[in-house]
């Protein structure tokens, strides 16, 4: 798949794979394979943003991959994203959709949405957002194949 059908057909919280096509190196090509590594690799989709147009130029779409987060004693350190813009040369994939009945911590600011969290279910997202503190995030339920809302519209925590 093109980065254009990852905006157009993805839904927000599904992991996403993306490869340059090249093999992977041995572990004792350490340069090798960190570079190879910034070009293969897989996400949560967390952010989709339409093409913006500037004075003196125009940024493409993009979408933002959640890589991973590094932690110590429980305390988030540092947290990886990556943006990959609609001319990217990379192929990707939609590994696996968000499951039915999980529920999406969402944030709207700026005229997007982000996923802040995707948790199991209601209570664990209600939990999710107490701890952490947002308080203008919203809770969507995943929805089935055929787009028809699970237990309901969006909730406003």
């Amino acid at each position: 798949m093109s980065a254009t059908t990852i905006i157009d057909t993805a839904p927000l919280g599904a992991l996403i794979r993306y490869t340059d096509g090249s093999p992977k190196p041995p572990a004792r090509f350490t340069k090798k394979l960190a570079a190879w590594e910034r070009s293969n690799g897989v996400g949560r989709l967390v952010k989709k943003e339409p093409s913006r147009a500037y004075p003196t130029w125009t940024a493409p779409a993009s979408f933002t991959l959640h890589e991973g987060n590094f932690s110590s004693d429980g305390v988030i350190l540092v947290t990886i994203m990556r943006s990959h813009s609609v001319d990217s040369a990379l192929v990707f994939e939609v590994a696996e959709d968000p499951k039915p009945g999980q529920v999406r911590v969402l944030l709207d600011f700026g005229g997007n949405t982000e996923l802040l969290h995707l948790a199991e279910s209601m209570t664990a997202a209600e939990l999710w957002i107490a701890k952490e503190g947002y308080r203008n995030a919203r809770l969507e339920i995943v929805a089935d194949e055929e787009g028809e809302r699970a237990g309901g519209a969006d909730l406003a925590a």
